[in-house]
């Protein structure tokens, strides 16, 4: 008697623990912590490229190179900061105005959008970083930016957070999802990144 009891308590201890980590992995605030994690790695590329191309304005005496490429820099992270708006604040209402399986359809529509535009700022900042045939500066600069592997976990936790959403109630669900558009998930402006 006191063997079977004990399996039940085991058993009962398992499916409590198991529950509880299934519930902390869900929940709302981890799914969509990408969000800062994605604004950090665009902003880090700001300082990579600016040091790149310091470096070979010094090497060929030419601070123009330094000057023009900053301006260069800043248009396309400008518009980069623009998409990256655009995204969470689309995202958010397709999940808030969609039903489960439009939402979804309007998500991807929007992360293929946005993969195009990392896709244009990843070729431009490789191309800047690169020799662009300036003799004597080692190397390229390793930039960790990979738009695929980014907009796959952005698409992963939208997808994640709908479903919650879709547990969520009036105010609560429009508190949750406007969690997106925090000023802390906006990327800085270019002139503080740039410093």
């Amino acid at each position: 008697m006191k063997r079977y009891n004990l399996l039940i308590v085991l058993l009962l201890l398992v499916f409590n623990v198991a529950t509880a980590q299934k519930t902390k992995k869900d929940s709302p605030a981890a799914d969509l912590s990408v969000l800062k994690e994605t604004k950090t790695k665009i902003e880090n590329t700001v300082p990579l490229v600016i040091g790149h191309l310091q470096a070979i304005a010094t090497k060929e005496g030419d601070n123009n190179i330094l000057t023009n490429g900053k301006v260069a820099l800043g248009k396309e992270y400008g518009i980069l900061e623009s998409e990256w708006r655009l995204y969470r604040g689309n995202m958010k209402n397709c999940i808030l105005n969609n039903s489960s399986k439009k939402a979804k359809k309007c998500m991807e529509y929007h992360t293929q959008y946005l993969r195009n535009t990392f896709i244009n700022y990843k070729n431009y900042i490789t191309y800047l970083t690169k020799k662009n045939g300036y003799l004597g500066v080692e190397g390229d600069t390793k930039i960790d930016f990979n738009p695929s592997e980014i907009t796959t976990k952005l698409s992963e936790a939208y997808f994640n957070a709908n479903d919650a959403a879709g547990r969520m109630k009036g105010q609560q669900k429009t508190d949750f999802l406007g969690q997106t558009m925090s000023e802390e998930n906006n990327l800085r402006p270019y002139a503080e990144v740039a410093q």
